[in-house]
């Protein structure tokens, strides 16, 4: 992914350029007197977890990994089932 830096005035003047470059990818840095102010980026990029994975923040798992159901939360469901069956009758 590639950063273009944009100045308001050079906005103002060519925004379709601008919105072309964030519909291919690319970020664009709106700058006002040399300090960015605002980013516009393409829709597609909002994902937070696949800009996170792209910026190298995160990774993504080797594997899907299931989670183990635990012994005691097995038995603790089947009592408060016991327990909700005796209170209905």
């Amino acid at each position: 992914m590639t950063v273009v830096e944009i100045s308001v005035s050079e906005l103002r003047k060519g925004l379709t350029t601008a919105l072309a470059a964030a519909k291919d990818g690319e970020d664009v840095i709106i700058t006002e007197r040399g300090l960015p102010v605002a980013r516009l980026t393409d829709v597609g990029s909002a994902d937070l977890l696949a800009r996170l994975e792209a910026d190298g923040l995160i990774t993504p798992p080797a594997e899907s990994r299931a989670v183990p159901r635990l012994p005691q939360a097995e038995a603790a469901k089947d009592a408060l089932s016991s327990l909700l069956g005796r209170m209905r009758r």
